[in-house]
């Protein structure tokens, strides 16, 4: 999910009942809930070393304890640091380090949940099992889910604030109930979306496609609509791209969505053994691997797409240059010369 509904999740967590409990509560559960994406920092030593290591470790159940004992050590000399400067410490919940690793704890776990439940997947048993597991009901970005956590915490500031009018006393902790509602809603979306992506899978698995022997399908969400799906089927000769409607059972195709399947040349497989090839083909269940020919510099192309992303849509319009894709360049020796990802060189 994107870093804003992660924080916004650790906030709301906190506000269920953990920030009585502990002092920093909200800040730590709220630092925690984010923290998983540190991994942007290898972007520092290019873009394939960051696709590489994006959701690695520190995306897994190993990772996690360490992160939030790394999350609770931030508060604790913090807290040093208040109390070496003679600052006035008023704290409405007590000073409790171990409840404090614990709320951390809980809330890089929402970390993990929120990528699990859309499509680009994670690897939570890494490195003893590096299998990517995904939920594909939930879009990377779901407004919806902003919406609900956003309102959790606007909806107790509004009424705190006519209660303030008439003179009612300020509570120490407020939207409490707010925040069950909105993680309600949450799991509430998450349920209607489970739903609808199995009728999805049932829509592409019983249309036809020439009368060819469906291989496997899939079904991708949308940002909104939880009755729309972008969905994919395999048969042996091509992949076949597919909108399905579960809200009237129906599944749209046009001959624009039929992607036959590449023919591996020299220049593939080389792609294929490069360090952005093996990556990719590790990460990504539908790869499209596309020798594109020679370049002006006079260079092979091999681009690799994920048919998950080929959704022919407003934000995903332009399938020759989809989202988390990458190119490999190879010389006349059949050796690479550079590799990008999403247009970005890796030096």
């Amino acid at each position: 999910m994107d870093p804003l509904t992660h924080v916004l999740t650790g906030a709301v967590l906190s506000r269920v009942g953990f920030n009585r409990k502990a002092a920093y509560a909200t800040a730590a559960m709220t630092i925690a809930a984010v923290f998983p994406d540190i991994d942007v920092l290898w972007l520092l030593k290019g873009p394939v070393a960051a696709f590489e290591h994006h959701r690695g470790f520190t995306h897994t159940f190993l990772g996690v304890p360490f992160e939030a004992a790394v999350v609770t050590a931030a508060f604790w000399l913090f807290h040093r640091w208040r109390v070496k400067r003679s600052q006035p410490l008023k704290q409405p919940a007590p000073i409790h380090w171990p409840r404090l690793y614990l709320f951390s704890l809980i809330a890089l776990l929402s970390h993990i949940l929120l990528d699990y439940t859309n499509n680009y997947g994670i690897r939570p048993f890494f490195p003893f099992n590096p299998r990517w597991y995904s939920a594909s009901i939930v879009f990377i970005v779901e407004p919806l889910i902003t919406f609900f956590l956003i309102s959790a915490f606007v909806a107790p500031a509004l009424f705190g604030l006519v209660s303030s009018e008439v003179g009612a006393r300020r509570q120490p902790f407020r939207g409490r109930g707010w925040a069950i509602a909105a993680i309600t809603a949450i799991v509430g979306l998450w349920t209607l979306r489970f739903v609808e992506r199995q009728k999805a899978l049932q829509l592409a698995q019983s249309a036809d496609y020439n009368n060819a022997p469906i291989l496997r399908v899939d079904a991708n969400p949308r940002p909104l609509n939880p009755f729309r799906w972008h969905t994919i089927a395999e048969t042996p000769l091509a992949y076949h791209l597919g909108s399905a409607n579960t809200l009237n059972n129906t599944l749209a195709t046009t001959q624009a969505d039929v992607f036959y399947k590449p023919p591996t040349t020299l220049a593939t497989l080389v792609a294929k053994r490069s360090w952005l090839g093996r990556i990719y083909l590790d990460w990504s269940p539908f790869p499209l691997v596309t020798d594109t020919g020679v370049t002006p510099d006079n260079l092979t192309a091999v681009t690799f797409r994920d048919l998950r992303f080929m959704d022919n849509t407003t934000i995903l319009s332009d399938r020759n240059n989809t989202p988390l894709s990458g190119t490999v360049f190879i010389n006349d020796d059949r050796r690479i010369d550079h590799m990008e990802m999403n247009g970005h060189i890796q030096r």
